[in-house]
């Protein structure tokens, strides 16, 4: 797991000194996710920060010269995290079918894990909306074009191999994210609607299983010669 989304936790001793740069670094930006995913940049304050972090505003402008800058570091610990997941599953040499599948199972693993992730992610989105983001190009740059072309290539190779149906990646990627990312940050929305709390252990087993089983409806072309007793109706073209 990323170090800047693991959940917080009460440091044993205050982390005010220069001699300590990766654990304070650390620790800084840990407690940045937080105060950004939970107020955005323009609300989140730094005497805040510093203070989850156990560290001195002082030791703050040390590492990061501004707010603006301790964001950006927040986002690309969080995408780099994000990116590194994935790609270890795209640069494997599994069939199409499974790889498809393992690249949505490591990315849903990834966020049900940081689910901070979603309202860091969204917040961006709607200042690089606003035009208001110093960092959305750099994100798109390094991060989401990077693994957006890595996918549509496994798209287009399954459907090549005629294992995948003829779709669009340009439609069928953001869908396929949107699936996993909407359901973590919709989740106290959704728990007034279905009347659960849909991220407890079970219900967020349950979601991965029912984003898979979708995408392989969605996509898959059905096998042609399928192995008896074998389940195959989330298969269907």
């Amino acid at each position: 797991m990323p170090p800047l989304l693991r959940p917080r936790r009460v440091l044993p001793r205050r982390m005010g000194s220069r001699g300590q740069p990766e654990e304070s670094r650390a620790s800084i930006l840990r407690a940045a996710a937080h105060e950004f995913a939970e107020n955005g940049i323009a609300g989140a304050r730094t005497d805040a920060i510093a203070r989850e972090a156990r560290v001195n505003k002082a030791l703050l402008y040390y590492y990061f010269k501004d707010k603006e800058t301790l964001y950006g570091a927040v986002l690309d610990d969080a995408f780099s995290g994000l990116k590194t997941t994935v790609f270890r599953v795209l640069d494997g040499d599994l069939p199409p079918r499974e790889k498809m599948l393992a690249y949505a199972g490591a990315y849903f693993d990834f966020v049900a894990s940081n689910q901070m992730y979603p309202r860091l992610m969204q917040r961006e989105m709607m200042r690089a909306r606003e035009g208001q983001s110093v960092h959305i190009d750099k994100i798109i740059k390094n991060y989401l074009r990077p693994t957006f072309g890595r996918v549509g290539e496994l798209m287009q190779k399954g459907i090549a191999e005629r294992e995948f149906r003829a779709v669009d990646p340009a439609h069928f990627v953001p869908s396929m994210v949107a699936m996993i990312v909407f359901y973590f940050s919709s989740a106290p929305m959704m728990q007034k609607i279905v009347g659960f709390n849909p991220l407890t252990p079970e219900r967020i087993a349950e979601r991965r299983a029912a984003v898979l089983d979708f995408i392989s409806a969605a996509l898959f072309r059905p096998e042609r010669n399928p192995t008896p007793g074998k389940e195959h109706a989330h298969e269907r073209a």
